[in-house]
């Protein structure tokens, strides 16, 4: 009898083990239908809008819909014409809001966490509050409250000209910084070897004239309210540090900046990774800013591949390529995240021990198994 009631538990507890995936799928269900509806289709149908001639009338499915293949991307990436080079003249401008947004909004944000981080900082919820509240504010309304800031009569200017400076008339200037730079060290002509050749239809020179006067307010404006969002992220980081570990450096002769730079940023590394990846991803999505100050100008020194995208759809009714231009944001989008992954992954360290269940019960695990990177 013993021997038929273990046989009967041990056929109960198969079962429930061989129910669990049906459980398990019953209760991802409703996210995965979700998830599907509104991200996998559409996703689906604008890939296929990429490789047709849809003009925004009527379904993108219909039959007088054709399929024109890579015609598309060959003519943002290959074809010479306006397309290519307002391409070009996009991705150049969002180079260089990547290049200058990311390091300054990953460089304030940590320096804000270890000030509210210190113990002896007096009113530190208050300050926490006032850095992160820029991040909860709507970007349109910091966008037309910048426009009022940077204009030509606007207070930047004011505050300029109190130290004898005259500021620019910021969103209508096209001029770019190392342009600038060069002309007041007397090089106003381009080098025929940077005038002559170039990328996607603007020429080396053109590549190399740095953000515009314009771009550069944009630039400030997202360091000023995404800084606190990322602040939270190495303050949360910087609290799981264990006080231990500071007091052996402190045992050990090591100076502030010491055990900052060899013990707390190394510590950090994650947050570090995460931060920039999360930055590097906005800062190549940056579209409304745009739409809502300059749309595009002066010159098209502010135009984004994003808000490219949306301009050759709804503007000019080229749905195939505003669709292709949102589907190579994306390739850059993940091929940067993949990049900065494999350049800022730790070294040397094996990955988390696996332990893997065997038998009905799950009760006893293997032998751990470490896996090198």
């Amino acid at each position: 009898m013993r021997i038929a009631a273990f046989g009967a538990s041990a056929g109960r507890r198969r079962r429930s083990v061989e129910r669990r995936p049906l459980a398990g799928w019953a209760f991802v269900s409703p996210v995965v239908v979700l998830l599907g509806v509104f991200l996998v289709v559409p996703v689906a149908m604008a890939l296929w809008v990429s490789f047709s001639d849809w003009n925004g009338r009527g379904s993108p499915l219909s039959s007088g819909v054709g399929f024109v293949g890579w015609k598309n991307y060959s003519d943002l990436l290959l074809g010479g014409g306006l397309a290519t080079q307002n391409l070009g003249t996009a991705l150049r401008n969002n180079v260089y809001y990547v290049m200058f947004v990311v390091p300054l909004q990953t460089g304030l944000s940590l320096f804000l966490a270890v000030l509210v981080n210190r113990r002896i900082l007096r009113g530190r919820g208050f300050f926490r509050t006032a850095f992160y509240f820029p991040s909860v504010t709507s970007s349109v309304a910091i966008t037309v409250l910048w426009l009022f800031l940077f204009s030509a009569s606007g207070v930047v200017n004011a505050v300029l000209g109190w130290f004898g400076v005259t500021g620019p008339n910021w969103f209508s200037e096209p001029s770019g910084l190392v342009h600038l730079v060069l002309g007041a060290l007397g090089v106003e002509q381009a080098p025929a070897v940077l005038a002559g050749h170039g990328l996607l239809g603007i020429s080396w020179w053109q590549w190399l004239s740095g953000p515009s006067v314009a771009m550069t307010a944009f630039i400030l404006m997202a360091v000023f309210t995404t800084s606190g969002t990322f602040m939270l992220l190495f303050l949360a980081a910087l609290q799981q540090i264990s006080g231990e570990i500071e007091e052996a450096a402190l045992v050990d002769g090591a100076s502030s900046w010491q055990r900052f730079r060899l013990v707390t940023v190394p510590m950090l590394r994650p947050t570090v990774l995460t931060v920039i990846t999360l930055g590097t991803i906005g800062c190549w999505q940056v579209f409304d800013q745009i739409y809502t100050g300059t749309q595009g100008g002066p010159a098209k020194t502010t135009l984004t591949p994003a808000y490219l995208s949306y301009e050759s759809a709804f503007g000019n009714q080229q749905w195939g390529r505003g669709a292709a231009t949102a589907f190579l944001l994306f390739a850059i989008i993940v091929l940067l995240a993949g990049l900065q992954r494999f350049v800022l992954r730790e070294r040397g360290v094996p990955r988390r021990r696996r332990f893997v269940a065997v038998g009905p019960a799950a009760t006893t695990p293997r032998t751990p198994e470490v896996v090198p990177r």
